[in-house]
């Protein structure tokens, strides 16, 4: 990213995800060890933005506190009322008075979305002193997704949604991702314009942008390489697939830099994960926490390590480890159990007990 972060990046996580049906707040589940939230967060904050905002809604007590977790100067704007996001918007400068600057707005339940895609699109906005910055994407299958319009010179002339949008239209695969980057003193005064006269009856940012187009202001638009860091999580199926695509980027990383993964089909790791250069990691075998594996270690096939630290050159198999020291050379397994405290000294050997015959 060039110069100084922005001025702020707002974060929306006010959404209630009715379609999850689980009591847990929908951008509080986890995605490879890290809630849909923590993740957004960790993106928003490599921006290193003056401020970072999330308006929260749904179970708002909870998913503030999470918020602060996370990032501790984080600004918690609370949205009572569910009226969109250009309203979420709203609220943020009602809130914390209009920013100068450069303004990020992004989402809770895109936890595969990163930084690095972030800061393109606030240089892009730079760039071009546009009013307004777009993340778009080419998706596979762009039904239901706002449709970008250009004019003959290529340039943004609109958005369409999937609703409105003419056969010719939903033909258009570059769709918008909801993701933007303004000038924060033109998005306070397009934002108090916005409508509710759509079936919603909701005041949509989307209309922010149009406003800004129709005003005269140009608008810029940056496409994702990789249509999956757009991708909204809204029910357990989706949350299941952005939870295989980040372990398999996980997995990729990690054999990059060394790591032997037999077979990456059945290995799933969090972000939290260690593994240095020369560990092997074997089939059936699921790493959690804060675990890490150091050089020439062994870990499977089939072991649950959690919170467990495993040293160099050491082997587990078949055994499930919780919150363990394993020393370096030691053998864990097969079909071993270490619980929370448990500490394998270098070369040692832990096995289940066996009983006597008969017993």
């Amino acid at each position: 990213m060039t110069g100084s972060g922005p001025a702020a990046v707002i974060v929306l996580a006010a959404g209630e995800g009715t379609r999850m049906k689980s009591s847990t707040p929908k951008t509080l589940h986890q995605v490879c060890g890290r809630t849909m939230l923590g993740h957004s967060l960790m993106a928003a904050a490599e921006l290193a933005p003056a401020r970072l905002i999330v308006v929260v809604g749904h179970r708002a007590d909870l998913v503030a506190a999470h918020a602060r977790q996370q990032v501790p100067d984080a600004i918690i704007v609370v949205q009572e009322h569910l009226g969109g996001t250009g309203h979420a918007v709203r609220m943020v400068l009602e809130s914390v008075g209009s920013i100068a600057g450069t303004v990020v707005v992004t989402y809770a339940d895109t936890p595969l979305l990163r930084g690095q895609t972030l800061a393109g699109l606030v240089d892009e906005r730079a760039r071009t002193g546009a009013a307004a910055a777009i993340l778009t994407a080419r998706v596979p299958d762009p039904a239901g997704y706002g449709r970008i319009l250009r004019g003959p010179s290529g340039s943004f002339a609109g958005i369409v949604e999937h609703a409105d949008a003419t056969p010719d239209q939903r033909a258009i695969d570059e769709v918008n991702s909801g993701m933007y980057c303004f000038d924060g003193d033109l998005l306070a005064d397009a934002v108090k314009r916005v409508r509710t006269d759509n079936a919603q009856g909701e005041e949509y940012l989307t209309d922010a942008v149009s406003l800004l187009h129709a005003d005269g202001h140009q608008v810029a638009t940056v496409t994702c390489p990789d249509f999956e860091e757009i991708q909204g999580v809204n029910d357990l199926s989706q949350l299941a697939h952005a939870t295989s695509v980040l372990n398999a980027r996980l997995l990729g990383a990690a054999m990059r830099s060394g790591v032997w993964v037999h077979d990456p089909a059945s290995t799933w790791i969090d972000v939290g994960v260690s593994l240095a250069a020369g560990a092997r990691i074997g089939p059936g075998s699921q790493l959690e926490g804060a675990t890490s594996v150091g050089p020439g270690a062994t870990v499977g096939p089939g072991c649950l390590l959690r919170d467990t630290e495993v040293g160099a050159g050491a082997t587990v198999l078949q055994s499930v480890c919780e919150s363990a020291v394993i020393g370096e050379g030691a053998q864990v397994g097969p079909f071993a159990h270490l619980t929370q405290g448990t500490r394998i000294g270098p070369g040692e050997r832990a096995v289940p007990a066996t009983r006597p015959a008969g017993q």
